[in-house]
């Protein structure tokens, strides 16, 4: 299974950063930071050696997990430098790590991490308890509800058109990066990455920090591909590419033309904070 960057999530237990993806509809937690937050480890990968060392029914299960018992799995994470593999444990499995990592913070980290597994189980039978909780972590943040929306409103578009991607052939992360770029380089001139060094960005995802007429013409521009991939009903990464590129034209002829009429460049390097910011000066 490929995992989309976007279904990257970073939860925090008493101020550490865990973060975790969505495999197989159930969360998924990266044990280097399981144990960096448990043990306050600054080696958590010698620490996890040690530890299977010391318990040999871990190591066990680690390498090749048990009766009904997955062991953990390498799965793609969004970090800084990009898209990492990394050690990756389903809840039921950091559960059993936890037993063996003497530490006070044990049963207040049983309680969340039943209470994040439990979030998910909410989200897989109603999808927009997920949405709720994405918009009041953005409010939490002093992002504008009329902003929250759209960004809200591009991530499930985003989903639908990776999910599209997936069906139609495209299989690899490199491949998803390549078709996104298409679109941005037709709506923008400029590629993620660069559009990112353009805004001064570095780890902040680039969406968050677009103003809303950023949004509106990414989200234009990933619309009209699911549309061309459906009305031509493209196959495989060629053709994919293509809708994509004609997509981004289209988003792309669409700034154009707002420039035009207004008379300012769509592509800016502030974000909606500054944006208001300047309007209310």
């Amino acid at each position: 299974m490929v995992v989309s960057p976007e279904e990257t999530r970073i939860a925090i237990f008493k101020g550490k950063n865990i973060r975790k993806t969505i495999y197989n509809n159930e969360w998924w937690f990266v044990v280097n930071d399981i144990i960096e937050a448990l043990a306050d480890s600054r080696d958590p990968a010698q620490y996890f050696k040690r530890l299977k060392e010391r318990d040999g029914e871990l190591a066990k299960l680690t390498d090749k997990g048990g009766v009904q018992f997955v062991p953990p799995l390498m799965l793609d994470i969004k970090t800084s430098g990009g898209i990492q593999k990394a050690y990756c444990w389903h809840t039921e499995g950091i559960f059993r790590l936890i037993q063996s990592i003497p530490s006070p913070k044990a049963e207040p980290f049983k309680r969340w991490l039943a209470r994040v597994g439990y979030e998910r189980v909410q989200e897989i039978e109603d999808p927009e308890l997920s949405m709720k909780r994405m918009k009041a972590v953005y409010e939490i943040k002093g992002y504008p509800k009329s902003w929250i929306e759209k960004r809200v409103r591009g991530i499930a578009v985003r989903n639908e058109l990776t999910d599209e991607w997936k069906d139609r052939g495209a299989k690899l992360e490199k491949e998803y990066a390549i078709l996104t770029n298409d679109i941005m380089k037709g709506a923008f001139n400029l590629t993620v990455n660069q559009y990112k060094k353009y805004k001064k960005l570095k780890r902040q995802n680039l969406r968050d920090h677009m103003t809303d007429i950023e949004l509106i013409l990414t989200m234009l521009g990933e619309a009209t591909s699911i549309n061309l991939h459906r009305v031509r009903n493209s196959k495989g990464v060629p053709k994919l590419s293509k809708d994509a590129k004609d997509a981004g034209n289209i988003a792309g002829r669409t700034r154009k033309d707002i420039e035009r009429e207004s008379g300012k460049k769509v592509i800016t390097d502030k974000n909606i904070f500054t944006e208001q910011k300047e309007l209310k000066e």
